[in-house]
């Protein structure tokens, strides 16, 4: 009999999506239900541990919400015989601990930043976990310096919350260590987007357990692990999120109403639900729409299309979808070369749009001057929470293009011209 054990990634018990639809309830499509649907499935395929890589909950202050739902979890698998077992990561350094003493059925490993391990057994299978948890939001060391891991008969793998290949105070380590570890898989917390983890050595990132944020686009949930004869036999990717994020691009050239606009829409979204797959569908979608290609609408059309977090259709198995952002990126059908031909401001635009399409002096002058503005804005403190601007120079031609081109569809409307 093999043994088959479910691995969490990054939970965030506490934290509240964004950009919910009006009606949304944070609680039935976040990280606390997420985790229910997990607890849910293990119990469904009788597994024989559940483990989780760090930042189960977001942040001290969610100690209260992140015990109630994680307390009633461990409970249940506990009490069907299944394990459950954690290592801290940067976000519940000191908060999961005091909640592991709280639950008591969870088992923390490697508190106090030093590595330990424990048996997990199934059927006829044994596999030895090695964990190493961190003790607060930073930590410098690096966790697999200098390490030697006494291996067994029993497979071994290592349950760690890192920054693989990266330099930061979040327990360093480099894809070298992990694969020279001799250990014969690693399962990684604190990047949310998940690695391809293929057998028979898994190594990566779990990702988080549902999409936190319109930026954690794709399919989220946990891995089913299956050990048989002695190795890795299958890595599952068991999609289960009650909120999914997608991003979905829509062609507008040819379209000259807003009506077909609609349409076309509603025909994406319907082409994109009927290919929803998983262990279980999500209950509500949010989709960022970005509208592409040459169109006669005009911007405002295409940007009031929708407003944000509003329900625009419903899938098959009642899944809303909702919008959670609309960007358009359509380049009006301008004639500029012959507004170019004008002495006004709208030519000087068309001109300088010309420029930008081209190559040239001219055309490094306006993104230089543009980079040097941008750049004090970028480093003013008043914006540092913010996501940085992208200064690189094919992306900020191609910025400065789409809002010239705004700008001179705007005039032109104001001169009631269509070309």
């Amino acid at each position: 009999m093999a043994l088959k054990l479910l691995a969490l990634g990054d939970i965030h018990l506490g934290r509240r999506p964004g950009s919910l639809p009006a009606d949304g309830d944070p609680r039935r499509l976040g990280p606390s239900e997420a985790w229910r649907r997990a607890v849910e499935a293990a119990l469904e395929a009788s597994v024989h541990a559940v483990v989780l890589a760090g930042d189960v909950v977001e942040r001290e202050d969610d100690f209260f919400e992140a015990y109630r739902a994680l307390a009633a979890g461990v409970e249940r698998l506990v009490g069907a015989g299944i394990a459950v077992v954690a290592v801290a990561g940067n976000h519940d350094g000191k908060v999961l601990p005091r909640l592991a003493d709280e639950i008591g059925a969870l088992r923390l490993l490697g508190r106090g930043e030093r590595w330990e391990s424990c048996l997990l057994e199934g059927g006829a299978e044994r596999v030895r976990l090695w964990g190493w948890s961190m003790a607060g939001p930073l930590c410098q060391t690096h966790p697999l310096e200098g390490v030697s891991f006494p291996l067994g008969e029993e497979l071994t793998l290592g349950l760690l919350h890192t920054d693989r290949d990266g330099s930061g105070p979040y327990a360093p380590t480099s894809t070298g260590e992990l694969e020279g570890s001799g250990l014969d898989g690693w399962l990684l917390g604190h990047i949310h987007r998940p690695d391809p983890l293929v057998p028979p050595r898994p190594m990566g990132y779990l990702g988080s357990l549902c999409g936190l944020d319109r930026s954690e686009t794709g399919p989220r949930g946990p891995w089913l692990v299956v050990v048989d004869g002695g190795r890795v036999t299958a890595v599952d990717h068991w999609v289960l999120a009650p909120l999914r994020w997608e991003r979905l691009e829509l062609d507008l050239t040819g379209l000259t109403e807003v009506g077909a606009l609609r349409e076309a829409l509603l025909g994406e979204l319907r082409r994109f639900d009927r290919s929803l797959a998983g262990f279980r569908l999500p209950e509500a979608v949010g989709v960022q729409v970005l509208f592409r290609g040459r169109s006669a609408l005009p911007s405002s059309a295409l940007a009031g299309l929708a407003e944000r977090g509003e329900i625009v259709h419903e899938g098959k198995a009642g899944t809303a979808y909702f919008v959670a952002s609309l960007d358009v990126a359509v380049e009006p059908l301008l004639d500029l070369r012959r507004w170019a031909g004008r002495v006004d401001p709208p030519g000087l635009l068309a001109r300088r749009l010309l420029a930008l399409d081209g190559e040239g002096p001219e055309r490094d002058r306006l993104v230089a001057v543009a980079r040097e503005v941008l750049e004090a804005v970028d480093g003013d403190e008043r914006w540092a929470r913010l996501e940085p601007l992208g200064l690189d120079g094919a992306g900020l031609r191609e910025e400065l293009r789409r809002q010239g081109l705004a700008l001179l569809e705007a005039l032109a409307a104001q001169e009631g011209e269509e070309g």
